[in-house]
């Protein structure tokens, strides 16, 4: 099915039924229910996609296992060959540019701009996996009997993926792609507000060569399709990125039959500002690094710690970037920050402007639905900055999700990572010096996975990604990602 890009509607959007993929095979699901999926830039149904559930995951599993035992499948296959494979899924990807980018900012309210360049992203992902394929190998070891010891690594088997909305095709990538390139047999759940860019892609995996029943597609509420992935034995390991508390439950039901898990949860993370700081640059850069997205990224650095003697100086540069931050119709190539991703999110959001105001914070810009009548429809909130914060607020702990930040002062070194660090996250963060002995400092004592200093760039597909405390367990990207999805067997030949 190829969804062509069009230009705006004017009236009634087409609606396009979308269908599962499991075992090679469009599928309904089995009692036959669907869900809507909605443009948060205009509040209309755009597409439905099958309701799935447990005994569609069980049909999903069934596919996953056949296909995964087969003597000459996937897992048999050269490595090589399964790389030359990823390979050509890759080029496919980046060729449907255009209509997978279109169907991601339809769902989510992302800009275009931005959905293009993480449909690129994602195919560079697999490119990358591509070439990894035939680089997963064990090791030799010296032991103290007489004989040969040594490690294999195999793929696990079949194993739940399960992604998030706010970066849907990119979070997929990250899981099919290793996945699939150490040799696993993958069922992906993508999430409820954007199934469509999974749904493609399960075509696109059997246009590529990869045998049917390796990459299979489940939509479904979460607390029934996600569950019964997270709960099913004949799973093996199940990733999974979301909110914590999703992840907790997601650990319990794996819990049953003793599954791997890899987490990647919330975040909280910090922009750690000293007075030495090329301030001008940090203002010029920070305010993507909390509004791209609409402040939907565990990575967004919602908490802005500024040395004192530099405080007022990086308020005024950080609130006039925000003021030129372009807001609006996603489908626009000039738009910067689209809409949140539905209209419940913008009321969560906008709540947290009241609280942040009620606690004392002072509202410096922001923070309320835009005044242009062409956005009414849609699920907008202004980027808000808060200044005259404390570490204590709920806007300084708790994560919004949406495009807010806080601004806290701090005295020294000491104080400034004590406060980032009293929080249960631990995903990212930026450290902003001139002095790259005070930067390096602050970075070791900073507790969090994936640190950048003097740049809020610190995600790359060739380094490892995950996060400290409650923000997740196990590391995404690079190599490292694939020992998420191997079983390491010791084997030892007796030589006397």
């Amino acid at each position: 099915m190829t969804i062509e890009p069009a230009a705006p509607a004017t009236g009634a959007e087409a609606v396009t039924a979308f269908k599962m993929m499991i075992g090679g095979q469009p599928a309904d699901a089995a009692d036959g229910q669907t869900f809507d999926i909605t443009n948060p830039a205009t509040g209309k149904v755009i597409a439905t996609a099958p309701l799935g559930g447990k005994a569609d995951v069980d049909r999903a599993v069934e596919a996953a296992q056949k296909a995964f035992d087969e003597p000459k499948g996937w897992r048999t296959w050269a490595a090589g060959k399964r790389g030359r494979t990823l390979s050509k899924f890759a080029a496919l990807i980046k060729d449907h540019t255009d209509e997978l980018a279109w169907l991601e900012t339809r769902s989510v309210g992302k800009p275009i701009t931005g959905s293009k360049g993480e449909i690129v992203g994602a195919s560079l992902v697999f490119d990358y996996y591509a070439g990894a394929a035939n680089k997963i190998f064990g090791e030799t070891i010296p032991v103290s009997k007489p004989g040969l010891d040594f490690t294999l690594r195999e793929p696990i088997g079949v194993v739940g993926l399960i992604v998030p909305w706010n970066f849907p095709l990119l979070m997929a990538s990250w899981k099919v792609a290793p996945a699939l390139a150490a040799g696993n047999a993958a069922i992906l759940k993508p999430a409820s507000y954007s199934p469509l860019t999974a749904l493609r892609i399960g075509e696109l995996a059997l246009e590529a060569g990869i045998p049917p029943g390796i990459l299979n597609v489940i939509t479904g509420p979460g607390g029934s399709a996600g569950a019964a992935i997270a709960a099913h034995p004949g799973v093996g390991k199940v990733a999974f990125t979301g909110e914590t508390t999703t992840g907790q439950e997601i650990m319990r039901l794996a819990s049953n039959n003793v599954k791997k898990i890899s987490l990647e949860l919330g975040g909280k993370s910090p922009n750690i500002v000293f007075a030495d700081a090329d301030l001008e640059k940090f203002a010029r850069e920070s305010p993507y690094s909390v509004f791209d997205n609409c402040g939907q990224d565990c990575c967004a650095r919602s908490r802005i710690f500024v040395e004192r003697s530099a405080h007022e100086r990086v308020v005024e540069l950080f609130v006039e970037a925000t003021k030129n931050v372009k807001v609006g119709n996603p489908e626009d190539e000039a738009t910067e920050v689209g809409t949140l991703v539905s209209r419940k999110q913008q009321e969560k959001v906008l709540d947290y402007v009241e609280i942040g105001q009620s606690e004392g914070a002072e509202l410096v810009v922001g923070g309320t639905r835009p005044d242009d009548p062409d956005l009414a429809d849609g699920a907008y909130v202004m980027p808000a900055v808060f200044d005259r914060a404390s570490n204590d607020m709920r806007i300084a702990r708790e994560e919004i999700f949406g495009p807010v930040v806080a601004v806290i002062p701090f005295e020294t070194e000491a104080e400034a990572l004590a406060m980032a660090n009293a929080s249960p996250y631990g995903l990212s963060g930026s450290i902003w010096s001139r002095d790259i002995g005070k930067a390096l400092r602050t970075a070791r004592g900073l507790q969090a996975g994936v640190i950048s200093v003097n740049t809020n760039s610190s995600v790359h597909t060739e380094a490892p990604f995950g996060g400290y405390k409650m923000s997740g367990i196990g590391r995404e990207l690079g190599m490292h990602a694939l020992e998420l999805y191997t079983e390491v067997k010791n084997v030892f030949v007796d030589l006397s």
